[in-house]
């Protein structure tokens, strides 16, 4: 039965308690006095249970609608400001033994090209990478125990961090790799790691059995409990996600709400970013045969209550969702986004030959980094390509301190506009640089701290003048 303090898969994700959830938001989607409960509970800003997310993701009624988004926009300012936090994904490899049926890098596809970056391509796609201007990485790779050991993502972490180019250094890696012990994930910890990322895919057992039908991955159990084994080997910010389009999309919101109180309850600490990916198209691939794919209005709606759910929490959309999808969920939760992404294993430092693609699925937004940032500014966002907290061991309990604190704004904040002006100075275009020096001007009014002002003046100065990694 439901226990969020259980540390086994089927009791603090259990079906019977996600089925009741799902029965009692049914039953009051209209229920005008208890959603203005819940509402009120949710201005709070210290979360909703998931079973009074699920509630407001069911709401009928167009005005509450209408202060569910309003609310979550006004909880991402109060707790993340206007910052958008940039990274890229890097794949190292597609080799993988599981079955998984919405993925292209499944076995048994055998025209899909299978390829491994050598660590000497390594260096070439991270430095192109640098010269992009990005500062933050998610690894990814398929589960291959012949091809992709920890042994070879432990030496590319290493190789990575190594990478200095000019004034490039990627500051944070980020790992999306499978599912693995205990002792594999002290050994990421010990490589330096920021974030470990694992999605679900499905919360649903059954589902989740059928789309995995063969491959270590089919183990439902310890595919669901990874995050704490990661927990115990060190690991203080982990990463959850589940793949929309595969699975009832209420079962899933639901499930990775409990997912996030399970962490909060039994670990002390929730989940650093939750991760909101739609099934896309890919080689091998068919998105519509899963049918169960979401409206853009509908995945709008569960970013706003996800957002209102866990207020303390990073939300990531990628590149698999087109500029205006994003524009939109951006105002309601969204603080992180890639930029300039590729998802073939390689493909930053030189196209990919048609004929040998190795894409794990179609990217919607294909505009170059330098054009999301412009674009970000232009809505007065602030693109941030800072590190700080990790490397100052703000991770984990830590991290949601400061954020709970309210003094993001002069710490996150400083920190965001010091690594903009270095995208600026060393790798924007003209009208780039032209309309962030204007924005940095701007955000400066936004410290509070008088004295903090002060010296993120010096440093902006110091950064105009050639150095460089400043942080507070």
């Amino acid at each position: 039965m439901y226990n969020v303090m259980s540390p086994k898969a089927e009791e603090f994700i259990s079906h019977e308690e996600i089925l009741e959830s799902l029965a009692y938001a049914e039953e009051n989607k209209q229920n005008r006095p208890l959603i203005d409960e819940i509402l009120n509970k949710a201005r709070e800003k210290k979360g909703l249970s998931h079973r009074e997310a699920a509630v407001l993701l069911d709401c009928e009624l167009e005005d509450k609608n209408q202060e569910i988004y309003q609310l979550a926009e006004q909880i991402k300012k109060d707790f993340y400001g206007n910052r958008i936090v940039m990274f890229a994904p890097l794949y190292l490899s597609n080799y993988c033994v599981n079955g998984c049926e919405y993925c292209p890098y499944h076995a048994k596809n055998k025209h899909i090209a299978r390829k491994k970056l050598t660590q000497e391509e390594i260096v070439k796609e991270v430095t192109a990478l640098q010269d992009m201007g990005h500062k933050r990485l998610a690894l990814e790779a398929g589960e291959d125990p012949v091809n992709n050991p920890i042994e070879y993502i432990l030496e590319c972490i290493k190789t990575i961090y190594g990478i200095k180019h000019k004034n490039g250094a990627i500051r944070r890696v980020n790992v999306n790799i499978a599912a693995t012990t205990v002792e594999n994930y002290r050994k990421l910890k010990e490589a330096g790691i920021g974030t470990y990322i694992l999605f679900q895919e499905t919360y649903n057992k059954e589902s989740y059995e059928k789309l995995h039908p063969t491959g270590p991955k089919h183990d439902y159990a310890y595919h669901t409990e990874a995050m704490d084994r990661a927990m115990d080997g060190g690991i203080d910010d982990v990463g959850l996600g589940v793949l929309y389009g595969l699975n009832n999309y209420r079962y899933d919101f639901t499930g990775i709400l409990m997912h996030a109180e399970h962490l909060e309850a039994y670990k002390g600490v929730g989940p650093h970013t939750i991760s909101v990916p739609r099934l896309r198209r890919a080689d091998d691939i068919d998105p519509d045969a899963f049918d169960n794919g979401i409206s853009d209005e509908m995945f709008a709606k569960i970013v706003a209550c996800i957002r209102i759910a866990v207020p303390y929490t990073g939300m990531i959309v990628s590149t698999r969702e087109s500029q205006k999808c994003r524009e939109k969920v951006l105002h309601l939760g969204i603080s992180q986004i890639s930029g300039g992404s590729k998802t073939s294993v390689g493909g930053y430092a030189e196209p990919e030959p048609e004929e040998e693609n190795s894409a794990q699925f179609d990217v919607s937004d294909n505009r170059t980094l330098d054009e999301v940032v412009r674009w970000l500014m232009e809505m007065d966002y602030v693109p941030s390509f800072c590190t700080a907290c990790y490397r100052e061991g703000r991770t984990g309990d830590r991290f949601m301190s400061l954020l709970k604190s309210g003094q993001i704004v002069n710490c996150c904040h400083p920190n965001a506009l010091m690594t903009l002006k270095e995208y600026l100075e060393d790798y924007a275009s003209e009208e780039t640089k032209e309309i962030g020096d204007k924005l940095i001007e701007k955000e400066l009014d936004v410290i509070t701290n008088p004295k903090v002002r002060d010296k993120v003046e010096d440093y902006l100065a110091n950064i105009h003048n050639g150095e460089r990694d400043f942080r507070f």
